[in-house]
């Protein structure tokens, strides 16, 4: 299956160094368009159009009734880590079978994982994982233990590769409070409202500590 990439700026599913992007053809050539960063077009002779989401829905880019050959992806990315190998692929009611299966085909020939997710903000790991790391932080500021013992619980206890506060750090809590707000913003949820600390890491990246929000 051939595909061609359309980027606009930086893409946070596939870096410069990625190989998918180095074995891209030319979108006159491509039965499959990819766009990450750039302004979308429909194409109805591509097969499949994907569009590369962050935390918006893919409804914002093709209208709630949607297209039969487009879809969204996201590739899942805890902040500022390298992208792992799971990606979500967005349908809309309108997605057709054979764009769905051909974008799936694509990505799991490249060496992705690939799970199947309706046109909702947040989708599927965000809206399991941030609460878990909203939790883990509030517990912290509460002073049920330290990071280190919390982490330590979560890698023994539940078989995790990582800690939830060494996790969310390491990915960055600027990056984690834009993630919750969107969530919290959107469903109103008290699981997704913002910790303390991503609040004041938020803050201090954007020059305003010491402000009133």
């Amino acid at each position: 299956m051939r595909y061609a990439m359309i980027v606009a700026g930086a893409s946070r599913s596939f870096l410069d160094a990625d190989a998918f992007l180095s074995k891209a053809t030319r979108a006159e050539d491509a039965d499959i368009l990819i766009y990450a960063g750039a302004p979308f077009a429909a194409d109805p002779g591509r097969i499949a159009i994907l569009v590369e989401l962050g935390d918006e829905s893919l409804a914002e880019h093709v209208g709630e009734g949607g297209l039969a050959n487009v879809l969204g992806f996201a590739r899942y990315r805890n902040g500022d880590d390298a992208p792992s190998r799971l990606i979500e692929l967005v349908r809309q009611p309108a997605s057709g079978d054979a764009a769905i299966k051909a974008a799936k085909a694509l990505f799991e020939d490249a060496g992705f994982q690939v799970v199947l997710s309706s046109d909702q903000i947040g989708r599927i790991i965000n809206r399991l994982v941030l609460p878990k790391y909203n939790t883990a932080l509030r517990f912290l500021d509460e002073g049920l233990a330290s990071q280190a013992d919390m982490d330590l619980t979560c890698k023994l206890g539940l078989g995790y590769p990582d800690g939830p506060i060494e996790r969310v750090i390491r990915g960055g809590l600027a990056n984690h409070y834009a993630r919750t707000k969107t969530l919290f913003d959107t469903f109103g949820t008290s699981s997704y409202a913002p910790p303390r600390q991503a609040i004041v890491a938020f803050n201090r990246s954007q020059g305003n500590a010491g402000k009133r929000r």
